[in-house]
């Protein structure tokens, strides 16, 4: 499993279970909150209530009286609220008294008239002169039947003459319970909804930012020049010690590898020098000193080539982009080359023709490109026989703009294809020439790589086909 879809899943899991958690919490303590507000309510009303009943309770007229009349006056009434979301109809208060043995002696409803509620606890509770508070349910096989009661003493000068107790079904509750229940459960979801998607953007942008990193790392270990990697925060620096490490080990490397084949390649021209050098400290004749002197200043001349062409690939190949990049039409580029070779191509009885004319035009390093489309045709003049000639193309499209290459001479031999692009590979010349130096096609390849594209040799049907792609501005 990747990290950015293990990161999601662990946040996802983390703020799952706090909301879990947190869900249960609150929606646990809706119920019991609001019977605890409606209790405190009760407790009023009865206390309300005791105090105007307890002169008709004392006189004997509780049931009859100016408080009875109006308790049986409010079924009657119609309120027409609305609280919150919900309609309110009618008062669901139900009033008892009981006397001070806990005899009902009027009830609201007149249903428990001459009841012994002596053993409730809301009546003998408030007997005894503490708080008295009780639910019950109407009918016992019904849960949602209960009836919250609370009780108040009824005292008349000083003593205690009954129990006033004040019910209110449950059920009434309901409709806010379920709405506060429902409230909560639209934000909490919403609220994970939200988490999620913070959550499934920070996993994003996690893995995007590996991504960078990732893709950096794949093309340094491939030997491409990719470019500092542009991360986000502590990834950028990352990107960059990442960058920096990696540019003091190419050095290394790239120098240990360097002098490695060179000294390898310079053996034989110091060889060839130093078996020259012991022989002119010997007696011969003239003309033998005069070419052994010839041979020293031809392997020393090659060293010198070898040397700066070893450079100028260096310099190429260390680039990782261009610094300075111009627009150039690449017809044009190719015509300097073409009359840089034109000389050589002449003398060799080998004809250098570009076939069409194409405008296309690239961003890049017109000296360097030209250098690259130099080596290319020299390959091709040293490789064709005398009047035989060399065309060159030029194709584009949308992306990329192709230049084509092709002699007339031998072709490459199936064993040597793929190692062209080899550093101080080389194969023989034409009519027994002597081998190149093996540097100038690994050149072309990273100027190529340079220009966002690539540099490929192949067989030609006859000869031999060189491709120059560049990606285009």
């Amino acid at each position: 499993m990747k990290i950015g879809w293990r990161v999601l899943l662990g946040y996802f899991v983390i703020v799952a279970i706090a909301a879990l958690l947190l869900g249960r919490v609150f929606l646990e303590q809706v119920k019991p909150a609001a019977r605890q507000t409606a209790e405190d309510t009760l407790a009023d009303t009865a206390n309300t209530l005791a105090e105007l009943a307890s002169d008709d309770l004392a006189s004997g007229h509780v049931g009859d009286g100016e408080f009875a009349r109006s308790l049986r006056a409010l079924p009657s009434r119609r309120l027409g609220a609305k609280i919150w979301n919900y309609n309110k109809e009618g008062v669901a208060y139900r009033v008892t008294i009981t006397d001070a043995r806990g005899i009902v002696v009027f009830d609201s409803e007149g249903r428990d008239l001459g009841r012994d509620n002596s053993r409730w606890n809301d009546v003998v509770r408030t007997l005894r002169g503490e708080y008295g508070a009780r639910s019950t349910r109407e009918d016992a096989t019904d849960k949602t039947s209960s009836v919250m009661w609370v009780a108040a003493p009824i005292r008349h000068d000083g003593r205690l003459i009954g129990v006033l107790s004040v019910g209110k079904p449950n059920r009434v509750l309901q409709p806010f319970i379920t709405g506060s229940r429902d409230v909560m459960l639209h934000w909490g979801l919403l609220l994970l909804g939200t988490a999620l998607l913070i959550g499934i953007a920070m996993a994003w942008w996690l893995s995007h930012q590996l991504g960078i990193l990732r893709r950096y790392a794949l093309a340094v270990s491939d030997g491409q020049p990719a470019p500092l990697p542009r991360a986000a925060a502590e990834f950028g620096e990352l990107g960059r010690a990442l960058d920096s490490m990696r540019r003091q080990l190419d050095g290394k490397q790239y120098v240990e590898e360097y002098v490695h084949t060179l000294t390898h390649e310079l053996k034989s021209p110091l060889a060839a020098i130093r078996g020259a050098a012991e022989l002119l400290d010997t007696p011969m004749p003239e003309e033998d000193r005069a070419r052994f002197i010839g041979h020293i200043h031809t392997q020393s001349e090659r060293m010198a080539e070898m040397v700066d062409e070893l450079l100028a690939l260096a310099a190429v190949e260390h680039r990782r982009a261009l610094e300075h990049p111009h627009p150039l039409r690449v017809q044009d580029v190719l015509d300097e080359a073409i009359a840089a070779l034109e000389p050589k191509a002449r003398q060799a009885g080998v004809t250098i023709t570009r076939l069409g004319a194409n405008d296309a035009r690239v961003k890049g390093d017109a000296f360097l490109l030209r250098q690259a489309l130099v080596n290319l045709l020299d390959n091709a003049v040293e490789f064709s026989a005398a009047g035989s000639g060399v065309d060159c193309t030029i194709d584009a499209t949308p992306e990329l703009v192709t230049i084509r290459i092709r002699d007339r001479g031998p072709g490459i031999p199936d064993y040597a294809l793929p190692r062209v692009f080899e550093r101080f590979y080389s194969l023989p010349r034409s009519e027994g020439g002597s081998r190149s130096h093996g540097l100038g096609l690994p050149f072309v390849a990273a100027v190529a790589v340079l220009h966002g594209g690539g540099a490929t040799l192949d067989n030609a049907d006859p000869g031999a086909l060189a491709t120059l792609t560049l990606k285009r501005d």
